[in-house]
């Protein structure tokens, strides 16, 4: 009986040894596909972006022919971003980086030390304005070089007509660099221009009767879209979201307030809504989100740029008494 026992003991490993081989080859038949899929787009191209807008708008013209990533996590204020040396070391491998020289000095070093060839600086698709001001409006910020010159406004995506011209950019250069799928990306691009049109008309035409065309806001980030719908910005702060503002500024944001019958403050979504709130409370007045899109996060009022747009028309129209 022991020696059947082992005869049939010694009959299964023989048995196993020769399946093993075969399993393994098995196993690597039906690896191929698998490992086919992850190199399927061998010339799949990378685009780095600054942050959230310029994400987008490579996002939306590149389709599924580009990996798109942000230097910028979502919930982090781009104004005050400080890279990792992994993030530094992305741009050298990139296909292509899309930022605006001027607005985060981290990526400004960065994109200098990466020594990134193909580079987008938005800045000089869209050049920069500085941020305009009213008549008692003194205490905003200022340029590099002092009280004597005007820091420039780089909100520019908050007017959708300029976001068209950086798509524009955006597919012009993909198509250089891809050009087998230029027609995808031309298509991408005619399709995104045409929502932006939209969303310009969608403004034009809500904002086109208001009873009250100023509006007073924390950070001071939306000169474009004023300038375009011919409302008057009030910011609290100026430029930077993170500056306080003196007690000089806060008493003229009142008066402001109360010269011209306005009913709410506008805060932000990455920024503590503190002073709004406190300027709010002292005149009776309702406090709101005016969004600048800079990021999108779960406490934004929408999962994309058209959709928080929509949303800062639908406050800016309530705020306004718009018709």
């Amino acid at each position: 009986m022991k020696m059947v026992l082992m005869l049939v003991s010694v009959g299964r490993m023989c048995l196993l040894a020769c399946l093993l081989p075969l399993m393994a080859a098995a196993a690597c038949a039906n690896a191929g596909p698998a490992a086919s899929t992850e190199t399927k787009h061998p010339g799949r191209l990378s685009v780095v972006a600054a942050f959230y807008p310029f994400q987008f708008v490579a996002q939306r013209v590149a389709g599924d022919h580009a990996t798109v990533s942000s230097l910028t996590p979502p919930g982090a204020e781009p104004h005050d971003l400080e890279l990792t040396p992994r993030q530094v070391a992305s741009l050298t491998t990139a296909s292509l980086v899309i930022y605006q020289n001027g607005f985060q000095p981290a990526v400004d070093e960065a994109v200098v030390q990466s020594g990134a060839e193909e580079v987008i600086d938005t800045s000089k698709v869209v050049p920069l304005r500085p941020l305009p001001t009213t008549e008692n409006d003194h205490d905003h910020d200022h340029g590099p070089n002092g009280p004597g010159e005007q820091e420039l406004d780089p909100h520019v995506w908050l007017d959708p007509t300029s976001v068209a011209g950086i798509a524009r950019t955006v597919e012009e250069r993909l198509s250089m660099l891809d050009p087998d799928h230029a027609a995808d990306y031309a298509h991408n691009a005619d399709a995104l221009d045409e929502e932006l049109d939209s969303l310009d008309r969608s403004f034009r035409k809500g904002l086109a009767r208001c009873v009250r065309t100023e509006f007073i806001t924390t950070h001071a980030a939306f000169g474009y879209l004023a300038t375009r719908y011919h409302l008057t910005q009030i910011g609290i702060s100026g430029l930077s979201p993170d500056a306080e503002p003196s007690p000089a500024r806060i008493a003229e944001v009142q008066r402001e307030a109360t010269d011209h019958k306005l009913t709410t403050i506008f805060y932000e979504t990455l920024v503590s809504p503190a002073v709004a709130e406190a300027i709010a409370g002292d005149l009776g007045l309702a406090t709101d989100v005016l969004d600048p899109v800079e990021g999108i996060t779960s406490q934004s009022r929408g999962q994309d740029y058209f959709s928080v747009m929509d949303a800062n028309l639908a406050a800016l129209r309530k705020a306004g008494g718009c018709s």
